[in-house]
């Protein structure tokens, strides 16, 4: 079975978020840019994004030369247009370039599904990377971010780096993507050696590659067998 890498947090920024969930997703071009209209998503992240948040990207990593990739989600009813509308706008305001060829090879169909699901369906990646380039991800949302996860393992797998991410929308929780020790001991501690055990060989990384939300979610649920369990059933919807 092929797994989609990923690696350990290793101190990874907290995600920069553009705009409040309510304000993107209540737009009027938001379900046309979902859908696939690449001058909806443009119009759509000119209005949302932020300049502060773009001044704040600029300051801290002009010195990086990032190229700015994004995840080219697929969707259920077309390709997620916003993604790659938020790197071209960022790409005009920042200066830094901005990568076309990677893409996500999968439906995973995350937009509105629960959190097992989107651990149960994970999205995977292709593409050119260049080895020991710095890389910006760059998506429309964060909820767990298993998604930047990914795209992240993905480039760290051929031998790029990853300084930091930024999505228009997303909730402020979310925003801290990098596990935390202690989250990461909770989870251990309530699960135990069955879910440590299982996990490598069900998705292939450790539960340190975990993000903090992943882990969060998993920490609530009453027990591993309930979680191999609710991972069957989402597989198989």
């Amino acid at each position: 079975m092929h797994f989609p890498p990923r690696y350990p947090w290793s101190n990874f920024p907290p995600v920069s978020i553009h705009s409040p969930e309510s304000a993107v997703k209540k737009h009027p071009l938001y379900n046309a840019s979902k859908s696939g209209d690449p001058e909806a998503a443009f119009r759509l992240v000119s209005e949302l994004v932020s300049p502060s948040v773009t001044k704040s990207l600029i300051d801290r990593y002009a010195t990086e030369l990032p190229i700015l990739v994004s995840a080219h989600a697929l969707e259920s009813s077309g390709v997620n247009a916003i993604p790659a509308a938020l790197a071209e706008l960022l790409e005009e305001k920042t200066g830094f370039e901005s990568d076309t060829d990677v893409v996500q090879t999968n439906v995973v169909s995350h937009t509105g599904a629960s959190g097992i699901h989107r651990i149960a369906h994970q999205a995977m990646f292709t593409g050119t990377i260049i080895r020991n380039r710095n890389y910006l991800l760059v998506d429309d949302f964060v909820g767990q971010g298993g998604t930047l996860a990914n795209l992240r393992g993905y480039i760290l797998d051929k031998g790029g780096r990853v300084v930091a991410a930024t999505v228009l929308t997303g909730k402020p929780y979310s925003a801290t993507i990098c596990l935390e020790s202690q989250t990461l001991q909770r989870l251990r501690d309530k699960h135990g050696k069955n879910l440590e055990s299982w996990w490598p060989d069900k998705f292939g990384h450790s539960l340190d590659c975990l993000t903090e939300s992943e882990a969060r979610y998993l920490e609530k649920i009453e027990s591993f067998e309930s979680i191999r369990y609710r991972i069957a059933q989402a597989e198989q919807s």
